[in-house]
Parts: C-alpha cells; sequence; structure tokens
C-alpha cells in the first residue's frame, strides 16, 4: 500500500475513529483501525462491536493494501505533526509515515483480524437534516438511566410515524420527547431504541457537519445505519452504524398529561428562572428538593431550598400564572437539565396538582416537551 495524502484529510477521519473506539482489554484488537484504499480515497474502520465507523477521505493511491494501526498512538503523533504532506506505506505488518523532514514506523496488526463491519443498506427509512436531528438529539441525550434491570430505558427511542420522526428518553421520573418534521412520506413506519452511548457518538458527528447537509437512515432487525454522504457526490463520506437495543420502550404516551387538565400553568422567563433555580439549588443537600410556591393572585412565584448543614435560600420571581395556589416540590437538578434543553426566551411550566407531573414546554414550538415527577413529602 502507498498513499499520499494531506494531513487534514487524514486527521478529520481519525476524530471520528477515535470517538468509536473505547479501551478494551480484552479485545485488544478493538483499539486499532483498518485502514485500506478504495478507487481515490483512504478508507478507515473502526468498531467496539456496538457501535461501527466507516470513513472515506480523498487521498492519493498509488498501491493498494490494507493494515491495522493502534488508533491513540498514531492520532496523537498525526496531531503533532507539522508537514502537511504526508506518505504512507505498507511494509509486512508495519507501517511507515514519511514527511519532508522525518520518517516513522508503526507496527500494525494483521488486517485479516479486524471483525467484519457489517453491511446495512437494504431498508432506508428516511432522510432527514442534520441540523434537525442534532438538535432533537441534544435534548434528549442526557435523559435516559444507564441501568441493566430495565435496558429499554438506557437508550433513545426513535419512532417514525409518517412523516415525522419522535425521539424520547426517560429514566422513569422524567422524560423528554421531540418532533421532527421529515419532508416526504416516510420509507417505513418503524420504531426502534439506540444505545446512550452511540447517540452521543451520533452527535459528536453531526456536529462538524453543516446545517443543510442531510444524512440517509437504514434499519434492519437489530441495527440502523446513518450514512452521510459527501457534498455534491453520492458516496458516502461516513457511515454510522449501531446495534439497537432489544426490548419494548414504555407506552409513554400515557402519563403525559394533557394542557387542559393541567391545574396551574406558569410562564417565566428562561433565563432568569434558570439563574435563580441555580442559586436556591445550592442549599437544597443531599435531596437536590427545591420547593415551588404558586400565587396566582400576585402572579408570583417562590422558589426555596434548606438544609441544615447548608443554611436555607428562597427567592421570588414575576411571572404569569393562571390557576390556584399551589406548593410543589422538584429535583431542581431535573428541573435545570429540562429548562436548559429548551432555547426559548419564555418557557411554560404546567403543574397537575401536587402529586401530578410538571410539564415545560417552550413558548411557540408544541415539538418538545420536558416531563417531571414532583418530588412527595
Amino acid at each position: 500500500m502507498k498513499i499520499k495524502i494531506l494531513k487534514e484529510n487524514l486527521k478529520n477521519g481519525l476524530y471520528f475513529i477515535d470517538r468509536i473506539i473505547r479501551k478494551n482489554l480484552n479485545l485488544i484488537i478493538l483499539n486499532n483501525f483498518l485502514l485500506s484504499t478504495e478507487e481515490n480515497k483512504i478508507k478507515l474502520e473502526a468498531t467496539n462491536l456496538e457501535t461501527s465507523l466507516i470513513y472515506w477521505g480523498l487521498a492519493k493511491i498509488e498501491e493498494k493494501g490494507k493494515i491495522l494501526i493502534p488508533v491513540n498512538l498514531f492520532l496523537n503523533f498525526i496531531n503533532l505533526l507539522e508537514d502537511n504532506e504526508i506518505n504512507l506505506e505498507s511494509k509486512n505488518e508495519s507501517l511507515v509515515l514519511k514527511t519532508k523532514n522525518q520518517i516513522t514506523q508503526f507496527q500494525g496488526i494483521n488486517p485479516d483480524e479486524f471483525p467484519i463491519i457489517p453491511k446495512n443498506e437494504k431498508e432506508i427509512i428516511c432522510e432527514i437534516s442534520c441540523e434537525k436531528l442534532k438538535e432533537g438529539l441534544e435534548q434528549i441525550s442526557d435523559i435516559p438511566l444507564l441501568t441493566s434491570s430495565r435496558i429499554e430505558l438506557s437508550g433513545v427511542y426513535f419512532n417514525f410515524l409518517k412523516n415525522k420522526l419522535k425521539i424520547v428518553g426517560t429514566d422513569s421520573f422524567r422524560l423528554g420527547e421531540k418532533t421532527i418534521n421529515i419532508e416526504g412520506k416516510l420509507k417505513k413506519e418503524i420504531s426502534f431504541i439506540i444505545p446512550q452511548n452511540a447517540v452521543k457518538d451520533l452527535i459528536s458527528i453531526l456536529n462538524q457537519k453543516n446545517d443543510d447537509d442531510m444524512l440517509s437512515i437504514y434499519y434492519s432487525v437489530n441495527q440502523v445505519l446513518f450514512d452521510f454522504k459527501e457534498d455534491e457526490i453520492s458516496h458516502s463520506k461516513i457511515k454510522f452504524l449501531t446495534r439497537l437495543i432489544e426490548g419494548e420502550f414504555p407506552k409513554y404516551e400515557d402519563i403525559i398529561p394533557s394542557s387542559s387538565s393541567s391545574s396551574v400553568k406558569i410562564l417565566f422567563k428562561r433565563d432568569e428562572f434558570l439563574n435563580q433555580l441555580k442559586q436556591i439549588g445550592l442549599f437544597s443537600g443531599r435531596t437536590s428538593e427545591v420547593k415551588i410556591d404558586c400565587f396566582p393572585k400576585e402572579n408570583k412565584i417562590k422558589l426555596y431550598s434548606k438544609a441544615i448543614d447548608l443554611g436555607e435560600s428562597e427567592s421570588y420571581i414575576s411571572s404569569e400564572i393562571k390557576g390556584k395556589e399551589l406548593s410543589i416540590s422538584f429535583n431542581y437538578k431535573f428541573l435545570i437539565s429540562g429548562i436548559s434543553n429548551i432555547k426559548s426566551s419564555e418557557i411554560i411550566f404546567e403543574l397537575n396538582g401536587e402529586d401530578g407531573p410538571g410539564v415545560l414546554k417552550p413558548v411557540g414550538d408544541d415539538n418538545y416537551i420536558y416531563v417531571l415527577m414532583p418530588i412527595k413529602a
């Protein structure tokens, strides 16, 4: 194998590959990536057996070939290179890197030992905007609960319905749902659960894409593929493949109260409420409990927390309130998480009695809701 490539093209691919590889002491082979050639491109492949990634980058291919290389050492070395033009040549099971001023040899591994990454391009679900998918995943990805007892709660639920996608996450104490409208009719209506770590890897890829870029989603029985095409040509730039979580996601719709059933509706300024909540939460102690008192006649709410070993704090915030007086307590960290995921300057907070769930909604956007259960006395 002989390749000439620009440092930036190689470095870009290694960035994505490094996200996938998680240090594995039992299967050392998974700490390596497969470097090969394909037409006028290099092809980088990595897997951790749950997720896999393939990256293509432009290069001048003088001789075809492939080799397995430790990603950590190779990436650290590339990051420190000053020369922009790189020559790569495989010799037996080693890779020789040459630049204008240096020669370095990396010990590799027989590429035949690398696990086969399955192909999954038979059944396309849809094409979707990278910007919309990133926004939705960022609002949901931190909510799922990593647990072995209820594995279905440790991932993000994707539900494709007609011309929209619903993304949902829950830990049984709180729940977030994001609705993304999709242009055109979906190729297939389907639902599945993606592991939380895979979702965060996907977000890191989306963060490097332009807002107007599109991706294709392919589905099979136990895995899903996200295919990112190169600009203006049909060839893939990145293929991200993840296994799916087995199990049935809970019927979450039943726990979302309707707006008409809410006993209290609060309209508040996002930044003001969030800042006061963070201050009051400092005094909540181990319980993370913050009490909210609603005073509709005065159009204000009181935030209060107290811990014996810390002290106590209270704060009043002017808000538009419809309904009756109500006192209710929430885990302030869960409340901060929900508010932080909403970008609108004003937020609606619907309360359903002392024991019912609270619902946060952005003003002017019906595509996101955040539900959290109160702390009961």
